[in-house]
């Protein structure tokens, strides 16, 4: 790679980490290890290609949802100990509290398939049309639909604080701030 490629590379790896690490942690369920591998891997597969690259932060993007959708895809589960709540939900803090709605938010993604939190992610945070998430997942139209539907209405049972039981396309999109999510 020529040097300003690779200062470039530098650069953008720089400027933009924090945000793809912040995807990378929402395709991932919150884990934050699996979602530091899952931005290398991608960044890894950019370098190689870096100069040929149009769109840097779109491939990207693309290796990232790509990858996380083979890792669903080999089902290699590792053994994990899971718990019905988290430790941090117990304190005694309020519980209209925006913490401990998105403590209550992130724990709630974590109980979605893999399959379920790729749609969420890509439909409501990344806010992509069902025909791209359709496309990046290998998937007909009408799966990343129902798949929508049913993750949201998973979601509203396992965080009523999200809101009352609604028709998927009247849900606004996630953000980074669980309060706006709410109806």
């Amino acid at each position: 790679m020529e040097a300003s490629s690779h200062d470039e590379f530098r650069e953008f790896v720089a400027m933009r980490s924090t945000a793809l690490l912040r995807l990378a942690v929402l395709l991932t369920g919150g884990d934050r290890h699996a979602a530091e591998d899952l931005l290398q891997i991608a960044l890894m597969k950019a370098y190689g290609r870096w100069a040929r690259i149009e769109q840097h932060e779109a491939y990207v993007r693309q290796v990232m949802y790509r990858q996380q959708v083979n890792r669903w895809r080999l089902r290699r589960h590792r053994a994990e100990t899971t718990v019905p709540v988290l430790p941090e939900s117990e304190t005694g803090t309020d519980a209209g509290s925006e913490s401990e709605l998105r403590i209550a938010l992130w724990a709630a993604l974590g109980r979605l398939s893999k399959r379920q939190r790729a749609v969420v992610v890509l439909r409501y945070f990344e806010d992509l049309p069902e025909a791209e998430v359709a496309a990046l997942l290998g998937c007909p139209v009408g799966t990343v639909r129902s798949t929508a539907y049913r993750s949201l209405a998973k979601l509203r049972a396992l965080v009523p604080e999200l809101g009352p039981e609604a028709p998927a396309e009247r849900v606004q999109p996630l953000s980074y701030t669980p309060k706006e999510v709410q109806r």
